[in-house]
């Protein structure tokens, strides 16, 4: 931080608000089950695709990546690329997590790697660092997972019975309700989702109240917000006839074409749509990621493992197009979209000021920096957008979108930016020093945003 006012902000404003962690992806039963980890290896390299991408850039083989080298050897690996991360907020992000877990104070490279390991895998067998000690640790107020529609929840239910403090809920993701581009893929989804239904689909009828059945299964799981990760939002002109006939082909096992896709999707967002409206919940579009671009090693490892990029999709014309058809028929939620195109930050900006309505302060958000873009750089152009385009002073502010429970540190990373962007515009004559006035509002980007705004 650059400045007094900086520090004052975060010290004695940002730093006391417990997290508010509206979406993430960590494994709820690792929750319910109290999970105690082995290693370091195990909570902080498992499915990390941040790091596994610096690993393979810095020449370290896969298999200490996702293959079947041990713990300490990936480990290892890890340390090795560390000194490398110069200025890549990895960097950061992995000796903050060091400091405010472990109280390693030291850099992590192979000089220390022996040092931390002891160290780090000594404190993760007390009971202070078992999954919900490491939540209590971080000051989490609650938790948002994502779920898909046919998950049983029984997690979640197991968490709210033990009475643990966070509390941990479902969010709704989906995604693969409307993954009609891969056929077989896609009916062996559908019947699964009969089973978690309890229904037979054989119309798109019949998927529309299987799908409703399980969102009222989440809603009275107290689930309150959904999420749809996507390349763009789809809104292609449609009947209800060519709904039916296409979902007909799909499921009777025919290839669908390009068109009948995107006619599809466009439908399965407007009724997803329709659906939060009318419980209430908040839905949330991540937007503009372009997924599996090495397919030799998807093939060999699957999704997730750090082979997507940033995509360049159209976005405005489409995303205006769903979002007023559902405001014209009053049934436009909360929603906050995410862009993980900078180029597209004054877009969205822009785009929810045609949405709001007055009826909620911020009902149209523009989510956080989102995967590429949640680092200081992302963060601050993030912002800087709102401010110029919107009002910052009403953003819901930061979310882990991490599968790991050490990356709570993340809501210090974007503290820290925020009350230093503020700071700096203390410092340049642009805002007033008036730390009640200034205060206030860190104070509520950091947590009583979201929990006004989510009303969990």
């Amino acid at each position: 931080m650059q400045s007094d006012v900086a520090k004052e902000l975060y010290h004695n404003h940002a730093a006391k608000m417990p997290i508010f962690d509206y979406h993430c992806h960590i494994n709820p039963q690792e929750i319910a089950e109290d999970k105690q980890f082995k290693n370091i290896t195990e909570i902080w390299l498992y499915g990390d695709h941040y790091k596994w991408r610096a690993m393979r850039t810095n020449g370290v083989d896969e298999r200490f990546c996702t293959g079947d080298a041990s713990d300490r050897e990936k480990f290892d690996k890890w340390a090795e690329t560390v000194p490398h991360t110069l200025r890549n907020p990895l960097y950061h992000w992995t000796h903050l997590e060091l400091k405010r877990f472990f109280g390693v104070e030291k850099l992590l490279s192979p000089a220390t790697a022996d040092e931390i390991w002891e160290a780090c895998n000594a404190k993760l067998q007390t009971p202070e660092f078992s999954c919900r000690g490491i939540i209590k640790k971080a000051n989490v107020h609650t938790i948002c997972t994502t779920d898909d529609p046919i998950d049983s929840l029984e997690h979640h239910r197991a968490i709210k019975a033990d009475g643990f403090e966070t509390k941990v809920l479902p969010a709704w993701r989906p995604d693969k309700a409307m993954a009609v581009d891969n056929t077989n893929a896609y009916n062996s989804y559908i019947d699964k989702l009969e089973e978690a239904a309890k229904m037979n689909i054989s119309s798109f009828e019949d998927l529309m109240a299987a799908l409703d059945n399980r969102h009222q299964f989440f809603h009275s799981n107290g689930c309150r917000l959904s999420d749809h990760g996507i390349e763009t939002v789809m809104a292609e002109e449609y009947t209800a006839r060519d709904i039916e006939r296409i979902f007909e082909k799909v499921r009777g096992g025919s290839d669908l074409t390009r068109e009948e896709i995107l006619k599809f999707q466009s439908a399965m967002l407007y009724e997803f749509g329709i659906m939060d409206h009318s419980r209430g919940w908040t839905q949330q579009f991540h937007i503009g990621a372009q997924r599996n671009n090495n397919t030799r090693l998807f093939n060999k490892l699957g999704a997730d493992v750090g082979f997507d990029s940033i995509g360049d999709f159209e976005i405005a014309k489409p995303l205006a197009k769903l979002l007023d058809r559902l405001d014209m028929e009053n049934k436009l939620s909360k929603t906050i979209l995410y862009n993980l195109n900078p180029r597209d930050n004054e877009l969205i900006a822009t785009m929810i000021g045609n949405f709001q309505d007055g009826s909620v302060p911020g009902k149209m958000q523009f989510g956080s920096g989102w995967w590429f873009l949640d680092q200081k750089d992302g963060m601050e152009k993030q912002m800087n957008a709102l401010s110029n385009l919107g009002l910052l002073s009403r953003f819901v502010g930061m979310l882990t979108d991490s599968r790991s429970f050490l990356s709570y540190t993340r809501h210090e990373y974007f503290r820290r930016t925020l009350c230093n962007l503020i700071g700096n515009d203390v410092e340049n004559g642009e805002v007033p020093n008036d730390m009640q006035l200034l205060g206030t509002m860190v104070e509520n980007i950091c947590f009583n945003n979201a929990k006004d705004y989510f009303k969990f």
